[in-house]
């Protein structure tokens, strides 16, 4: 065999060392674009995530989730058109959150990963500030009757049961006297009674 047929399959071989054991990395899924994209700081509160992929996607084998400071965000199920899948939901107070993603693609192959974005509406933090002030004048006004009139009741009832104690206490009072009375005059009568039959 030559010399330059030799080095001309040594380089073939090298080349595909290189080349082979990439290939299946190749066919596998990854994400390509996302909507709000990774590290982004949006200025209007967004209501959907779309996810693009390198492959169509699996519609039965599709989850996308977004989270906050408040735990997970009420999201619709995925729909799934294509290599895109996507959840909507109401607009999202401002923060930061973080979307999950678990797909299989066409060749069976799994794929999940996460990123996070950050929320900062003008107009969703100045409606959130006016918002919750009305909530405890509301609750105060519905409490506050209910705890006046338990508190009138009580002395009325304390009123009541002592008036009852000290009459009952007034009268017992009365009839102790009255026996006292009654004894010390017997008993007089009957020192008296004795003193006269020895006198006479």
């Amino acid at each position: 065999m030559s010399k330059p047929l030799t080095r001309l399959l040594v380089a073939l071989a090298a080349l595909l060392a290189v080349l082979l054991p990439g290939a299946p990395a190749f066919a596998h899924n990854a994400l390509a674009e996302a909507t709000p994209a990774k590290g982004a700081t949006v200025k209007k509160a967004p209501t959907s995530v779309k996810l693009r992929f390198l492959q169509k996607l699996n519609p039965d084998y599709t989850t996308i989730t977004v989270s906050g400071s408040s735990g997970k965000v009420d999201a619709s199920d995925p729909e799934v058109d294509g290599k895109t899948g996507s959840v909507t939901f109401d607009a999202l107070p401002n923060g930061a959150y973080t979307v999950a993603y678990r797909v299989v693609s066409e060749d069976g192959h799994t794929v999940q990963g996460s990123y996070k974005f950050t929320v900062a509406d003008p107009a969703a933090s100045s409606s959130e500030s006016t918002e919750p002030t009305p909530a405890p004048d509301e609750s105060l006004v519905a409490v506050d009757p209910p705890a006046t009139s338990a508190t009138a009741s009580a002395p009325a009832a304390d009123l009541a049961s002592s008036s009852g104690d000290d009459g009952g206490s007034g009268n017992s009072a009365l009839w102790i006297t009255l026996a006292v009375i009654v004894v010390g005059l017997l008993g007089l009568g009957g020192f008296l009674f004795a003193r006269h039959r020895r006198a006479g």
